[in-house]
């Protein structure tokens, strides 16, 4: 495997929130191909830091731009591409949402409270990341 192969598998992304009333809510979109309801993440590209990497994947996922508002906030692992990728998430807050977007043809976005976000994502070690982002955001004021 080459330089150029490697590189496909490491990946970030992020967790984009808001508050309303003090509640945390996070937007999740749809994947590609078996619509379940993930983040927005890609592949890290060589000439972009993750964080860079993350939010370019954020506009063309799902068509909202914010700022990061702390370090990675962890990682996990996804199989792809005949591999495994790992992933680093970092939290953004979302400041402007898009009418239409890259990938708004294929791709639905929805806006849930982190407990409801829990129960629809698959991925183990996502749902105990988005636990972690919840106590953490409740213990951040």
């Amino acid at each position: 495997m080459g330089l150029n192969d490697d590189y496909m598998f490491n990946q970030s992304g992020v967790i984009p929130y808001k508050t309303i009333n003090n509640v945390l809510w996070v937007l999740l979109i749809t994947s590609r191909k078996k619509e379940k309801w993930i983040f927005p993440k890609g592949i890290v590209e060589p000439e972009l830091t993750p964080e860079q990497s993350a939010m370019e994947e954020l506009f063309e996922e799902a068509g909202v731009s914010g700022i990061i508002t702390s370090s990675a906030i962890g990682e996990y692992k996804t199989k792809k591409w005949d591999g495994v990728c790992t992933v680093t998430m970092f939290p953004l807050k979302v400041q402007k949402e898009f009418d239409e977007w890259p990938e708004s043809d294929f791709r639905k976005r929805k806006w849930v409270k982190a407990e409801q976000a829990i129960k629809l994502i698959s991925n183990k070690q996502l749902k105990t990341m988005v636990k972690k982002f919840a106590v953490f955001y409740k213990h951040k004021d």
